[in-house]
């Protein structure tokens, strides 16, 4: 009897003991899992709260509230294109007519084909239902049309004043997609190596034009003007510091070239990139030009219309136009 009373009492304590452990580790279960719910729940508000964050953009067209990371952006202007294909921002549609040629990949279906650069497709745009909308100076006289439809911000360059307005717009495209660190980085290493050719250049007495080609017809730009950038940033002299300032340039004739005899000649070749007839190489170097220095030291540089042209101002495109430069010029 007092066998079996025995053996009945620590049967009762093994089960008590079993049960504990079992709920025991029950809790240990649940303790991680519950702290995994409360950290996502932090995580998921955090980001709720971002996208509900507005940035107030100050731009020449007006003043303009955008939401921080739109997810539906249109793009028109190329050099902020190729800003935000730098810090990795996609985008849902842009002009797809003469897109320059390092920035192809945008020709792919996946991405929107919203019109002209001149001539917006107003009707496929309304459809797409944009979060953003991104203008410069070609579409600047439709920028009422624009806000009727999204929040529109004007991001063209002002080249009286390149470089504080280009790290400009970079930095408000940073703020509005929180790329900041990724701009920071980039934006130094334009810095870096627009003092290594303005150092260069400034101690140098060689003299360059600029010249827009266009189809038998040709253009200078002189300091503020559209290509001011290689005198007011790289620090090129200038062969004539009289041009006038102007988008179009200043219209010039060949004799013009030879008078002002520049040791480099930069030339633009615009229907390279707008389906022009005759090559700027065919229009530049006839028997007038080729008595200048230029020609004959063999410093006649045909830059890339697709940085220069068609999308100035971008990280990429800024970087190359260094480039272009400080490897031309000795």
């Amino acid at each position: 009897m007092k066998k079996t009373l025995l053996l009945f009492i620590i049967a009762v304590f093994a089960a008590i003991a079993v049960a504990c452990g079992s709920d025991s580790g029950k809790e240990e279960k649940t303790e991680p899992a519950s702290t995994t719910t409360e950290e996502k729940s932090s995580g998921d508000a955090q980001k709720e709260e971002s996208k509900n964050e507005e940035v107030t953009v100050k731009h020449q067209l007006g003043e303009t509230k955008v939401k921080k990371n739109p997810e539906k952006v249109i793009v028109f202007d190329f050099g902020t294109l190729d800003s935000l294909d730098k810090l990795g921002v996609e985008v849902l549609g842009i002009p797809k007519k003469n897109i320059p040629s390092y920035l192809s990949k945008y020709e792919d279906d996946k991405y929107e084909n919203i019109g002209g650069l001149k001539e917006p497709d107003f009707e496929k745009i309304h459809e797409l239902q944009p979060d953003l909308i991104i203008i410069s100076g070609r579409q600047s006289d439709s920028y009422d049309e624009f806000t009727k439809i999204a929040p529109t911000i004007y991001m063209g360059v002002d080249t009286t004043n390149y470089m504080e307005s280009f790290q400009e717009n970079v930095n408000t495209l940073a703020e509005i997609f929180e790329k900041e660190d990724a701009a920071k980085e980039e934006l130094a290493k334009i810095d870096d190596a627009v003092k290594e050719l303005n150092d260069k250049a400034s101690a140098s007495d060689k003299k360059a034009l600029v010249i827009l080609a266009n189809d038998g017809k040709v253009s200078a730009y002189g300091s503020q003007s559209r290509f001011g950038i290689i005198h007011d940033v790289f620090g090129l002299k200038q062969a004539d510091e009289n041009i006038e300032a102007t988008t179009h340039g200043q219209s010039i004739s060949f004799e013009y070239i030879v008078e002002k005899d520049p040791d480099y000649l930069f030339v633009i070749d615009r229907g390279a990139v707008v389906g022009g007839e005759s090559s700027a190489k065919q229009v530049v170097e006839n028997e007038l030009v080729s008595n200048t220095k230029a020609v004959k030291e063999g410093n006649v540089i045909y830059l890339d219309p697709g940085y220069w042209y068609l999308s100035g101002g971008g990280l990429e495109s800024v970087n190359a136009m260094i480039k272009e430069v400080s490897d031309a010029f000795q």
